[in-house]
């Protein structure tokens, strides 16, 4: 999941967001402290599905814990919003996926568990999240980035209707790739396109 935080204070958005989203697979909902170990478990140590992500894998459940103590502030302040993504009827976690304000846009971010790759959920579960930002009439524009040699990425937003940019160079420190800011592709999706 990307990890873009914004330097300035930008507008809250106008709505407060829905704790529970659904597709017709998944039910993506609100984290809780109590959500760290499956964190953890499902993606967070797991180097194949940090490679291309702007943090390193996790080496213990308590930096999971720190991780969602952030997506809580966030939330709480309205600077951004997660959702943990779970099959329906299921316990297991199968990723994660979130905004965070820019000024009139907001930035996507998601990671999935590499045992739900290739199965078409994140280009669902992106398609209700961009439709709730959509809703407000301050958003614009939803965002998002990815390494230019992540393909699966780039194709999941492409399914999810994003449109490719251009490439952003130097843009993003993905650590588990390189001690420098690698070239990222530029992704967007406009209100009413």
């Amino acid at each position: 999941m990307s990890a873009l935080v914004s330097l300035d204070r930008t507008p809250e958005l106008m709505r407060k967001p829905p704790e529970t989203l659904h597709t017709s697979r998944l039910l993506l909902r609100k984290p809780t402290r109590e959500d760290a170990p499956l964190v953890f478990r499902a993606y967070g140590q797991d180097p194949q599905v940090a490679h291309y992500v702007p943090w390193r894998p996790q080496t213990c459940v308590s930096e999971s814990e720190a991780v969602i103590a952030r997506f809580l502030d966030l939330w709480r302040d309205g600077g951004g919003f997660h959702w943990l993504l779970f099959r329906h009827g299921s316990r297991e976690l199968a990723g994660a996926i979130g905004l965070l304000r820019e000024a009139h846009q907001l930035e996507l971010g998601y990671v999935l568990a590499r045992s739900h790759w290739g199965e078409g959920l994140m280009p669902e579960a992106i398609m209700p999240v961009v439709e709730w930002a959509f809703e407000d009439p301050s958003v614009f524009r939803v965002g998002a980035v990815c390494d230019v040699d992540n393909h699966q990425s780039a194709r999941v937003l492409e399914k999810a209707g994003f449109e490719r940019e251009g490439v952003l160079r130097q843009w993003a420190l993905h650590p588990n790739i390189s001690d420098v800011p690698r070239d990222c592709y530029s992704y967007s999706k406009i209100r009413g396109i």
